[in-house]
């Protein structure tokens, strides 16, 4: 059993940047930033390996979110920078046992979420 818990949510000005971390408790592979906005599907933002030598990110996100983890203190970040009213949503980490993966599906842990409200 892993448990997972977001933190670093808020509000914030269009423009401005945002760091959310993850604390994990338990063994942790694969990591992932997924986030929902009202209305719509949870959706992928980004991963990481367990090595942290690996990341994918949306398109949307590209350029501007920044994953990374620290496995001495079994947390994973994402560094949100440039952030637009669009990036408003709930965001959730999760683990899987995958080395990395794009695909909801494939996550078995997931947090409670963490909203991010970004004003224009």
């Amino acid at each position: 059993q892993v448990q997972l818990v977001e933190s670093g949510g808020g509000l914030v000005q269009a423009g401005g940047s945002l760091r959310l971390s993850c604390a994990a408790s338990g063994r942790t592979y694969g990591m992932g930033w997924f986030r929902q906005a009202p209305g719509k599907e949870r959706e992928f933002v980004a991963a990481i390996m367990w090595s942290g030598l690996s990341t994918t990110y949306a398109d949307s996100v590209k350029g501007r979110f920044t994953i990374s983890r620290d496995n001495a203190k079994n947390t994973v970040y994402l560094q949100m920078n440039s952030l637009k009213p669009e990036d408003t949503a709930v965001y959730y980490c999760a683990t899987t046992r995958r080395l990395v993966s794009t695909t909801t599906s494939e996550y078995e842990y997931w947090g409670q979420g963490t909203q991010v409200t970004v004003s224009s």
